[in-house]
């Protein structure tokens, strides 16, 4: 059903979109600018004022928006295939709140560099995402035991955040934007190195789709082809947690973009990780630059944060898919 062609020409027509989003997403806001203009700014030529509008302010945040969206669906995809549920997401289990935490212990801690930031926000999801994991593999819990439990860490993680902040004001200033998520205040410093971790483990993730697609078909049948299942299980989970954690350090509390988008890119490309992974890092990051764009324009001069934009659109979606999937089983 999905030969090469299908999946060159439906990769290659997500890209386009993508960078179409990302092209608008650069000329549209307060002030507007035409793509022919780009070009000439991006030469050094034009005014100053100009100039500094796209390469200080619309720039980062357009690369802040793609590079969140894909980090953050690749690593809903992985999630959904190590722990066999397709509700499981970076921001429904957990994931998100406990990268969240880390930045904000960071931040009280007076660490406020780009790459510490980046560095607490993936200690904090990998604990997380190895507490879901060792949580649902040790009491053997039901599909949508750990999504429930998952729900349950994220409010206690949530608490703990918040619990920081009312404690130390400073914190909480810092903290407003990252809570309700989005990239008004994105900054190169604090971008960069998370974007680095963030293309390092996508290249990593690319490079072992036939693996995860054998974990991903049950713990005997891996065994039977000589894949050592809990090295390679472990290694998903860390990439996951790398993925989600990076964009968190500077993106905020996106939530339901790992649910989202690869629950819609599984309709056009199947459950195959080799299609399944590049498609959903594209999609994820259109996605999300289309909605910070949305959160920009529809309420100018005033701006809406993108994280609020989402849960609102999020929510329905993810209790839809509970319904068809009863708990993680299709439906």
């Amino acid at each position: 059903m999905y030969n090469k062609n299908h999946n060159r020409l439906l990769l290659g027509g997500g890209i386009a979109v993508c960078l179409l989003i990302a092209v608008t997403s650069l000329c549209l806001g307060n002030v507007h600018f035409t793509p022919v203009q780009l070009i000439s700014l991006f030469r050094g030529q034009g005014d100053k004022v100009s100039r500094s509008i796209l390469l200080y302010a619309r720039l980062p945040r357009t690369l802040a928006s793609l590079a969140a969206g894909a980090g953050l669906a690749v690593s809903g995809a992985v999630l959904q295939n190590v722990l066999a549920n397709r509700l499981a997401s970076p921001g429904i289990i957990g994931v998100n709140a406990g990268a969240g935490l880390g930045v904000t212990l960071c931040c009280a801690a007076g660490a406020l560099s780009g790459l510490a930031v980046s560095c607490a926000a993936f200690g904090g999801s990998l604990i997380t995402v190895l507490f879901i994991f060792l949580f649902s593999h040790r009491t053997n819990a039901s599909k949508t035991t750990v999504i429930l439990g998952g729900v349950a860490l994220n409010s206690i993680l949530n608490a703990v955040c918040e619990s920081v902040t009312v404690l130390d004001t400073d914190v909480a200033m810092l903290s407003i934007d990252f809570r309700v998520g989005g990239f008004s205040a994105v900054s190169y410093m604090r971008l960069l190195p998370a974007a680095g971790l963030i293309a390092l483990a996508l290249a990593v993730l690319f490079t072992l789709c036939n693996e995860l697609d054998v974990v991903t078909l049950g713990d005997e049948t891996a065994q039977g082809v000589g894949l050592r299942v809990g090295r390679y299980r472990m290694l998903f989970l860390v990439l996951a947690a790398l993925l989600a954690g990076a964009a968190v350090s500077f993106a905020g509390l996106l939530g339901f973009v790992g649910l989202i988008v690869p629950h819609f890119v599984r309709r056009f490309t199947g459950n195959e990780s080799g299609r399944l992974l590049p498609m959903c890092a594209v999609a994820g990051a259109g996605f999300v630059t289309l909605c910070d764009m949305a959160a920009r324009l529809l309420f100018a001069p005033y701006e809406l944060p993108v994280g609020i934009l989402m849960s609102v659109v999020g929510g329905p979606v993810f209790l839809y898919m509970l319904i068809r999937h009863k708990g993680g089983h299709a439906g």
